[in-house]
């Protein structure tokens, strides 16, 4: 009986013993997953084409631009062509949404709500986005991009004061766009001069179709003349011109054009696609004055989405290029110097490029 007794002694203790043992293998995993940086969940998938090096450029410049960022939301800085805040901060708005932060989620919601909360103060009584003085020497291109930015937030606020304000805001500002359209069908750069050149208009034409998407009143009219001010301009080489009545093609200009009717869903529209093949042709991506006429970041701006939109062959072909670039020419402080105009331009412009396979902005996705 005293040998059944210690065999069964010995073999509960066995059992206790590849317990005790299993039970430290276990609390040991745990502790080493939880020392883990990412707490033991996988790093974050990456949009095809964003390689880790991509992802770091990316990250250093969203750093600059939220330590740019005053205490009013605000983003200036006065470059070679001036000071421009409101454009500034609607674009550098733009770059931050495409990261996937929102006015509330995400670690630049912050920086988003204060830039569209000085946007929003900035409306003047007759609809103009603008800060009064003269920081906005050529306001139309800030009315034009506040609209933009504002447009592409409505989908993701959720406060719905803010959605009321925001709402309010565009309907005044679409309204301001019809009423200083000019009789050719465009736009200069201001609203009262009833003049017209290519890059004001487009950037008002995307202001609309942005508005438009989003659900706010937009006159057929308006859009359609604008459009009609582009065909007008097309030369016989199928670039655009400065403006209706000069000649000579402008490639970045052209790459906005194409932007224009991509984001009206016409791809194979064949003034479009023959626009497209003259960016091809004259728009380079090394050399910064590459055929665009010093507008690099500019021209890119457009080009970017266009390719994006234009499909997978196009897109692989051309985003490895601009952002080989853009790795190359990114300064340690994590900015862009652009076209002049300043790093804060050049910053938010490279990053809307390098996040577009995020697809984030409603206007920009496939």
């Amino acid at each position: 009986m005293s040998t059944g007794k210690t065999n069964v002694a010995n073999t509960a203790n066995g059992h206790a013993s590849r317990w005790a043992c299993a039970f430290g293998v276990v609390v040991a995993v745990q502790l080493l997953l939880c020392s883990l940086p990412s707490m033991g969940k996988p790093p974050p998938k990456l949009p095809p084409l964003v390689t880790p090096q991509i992802d770091v450029a990316i990250q250093k410049g969203l750093k600059y631009l939220a330590a740019k960022q005053g205490s009013d939301g605000a983003l200036r800085e006065t470059g070679h062509m001036g000071s421009y805040p409101v454009s500034m901060t609607a674009l550098s708005g733009m770059a931050f949404a495409s990261s996937g932060s929102t006015p509330t989620q995400g670690p630049y919601s912050p920086n988003i709500r204060r830039a569209m909360t000085y946007i929003l103060r900035s409306t003047q009584k007759n609809g103009l986005i603008c800060r009064a003085g003269d920081e906005e020497t050529r306001s139309m291109y800030g009315h034009g991009f506040s609209m933009l930015f504002l447009a592409e937030m409505m989908g993701m606020e959720e406060d719905t004061d803010r959605l009321a304000e925001i709402k309010y805001t565009l309907q005044r500002g679409v309204d301001l766009i019809a009423r200083s359209q000019s009789n050719l069908g465009g736009w200069l750069y201001t609203p009262d001069m009833n003049g017209d050149e290519g890059s004001v208009t487009i950037t008002q034409v995307q202001a609309m179709r942005a508005a438009r998407n989003a659900g706010i009143a937009v006159p057929k009219t308006v859009v359609d003349r604008a459009m009609k001010y582009l065909e007008n301009s097309i030369q016989p080489d199928g670039g655009i011109a400065y403006r209706v009545g000069m000649s000579g093609s402008r490639p970045p200009i052209t790459a906005a054009a194409v932007a224009c009717w991509f984001n009206a869903g016409q791809y194979d529209n064949p003034l479009a696609l023959n626009a497209l093949r003259y960016c091809k042709q004259n728009i380079g991506i090394g050399d910064r004055r590459g055929g665009t006429w010093g507008h690099w970041f500019y021209a890119h701006m457009y080009l970017a989405q266009v390719m994006y939109l234009a499909g997978e062959n196009e897109w692989k072909d051309y985003y490895p290029k601009v952002s080989a670039h853009l790795l190359a020419t990114q300064e340690d402080d994590g900015a862009w110097d652009g076209d002049g105009v300043g790093k804060i331009y050049g910053t938010a412009v490279s990053l809307m490029i390098l996040q577009l396979p995020y697809n984030t902005l409603p206007i920009m996705q496939r």
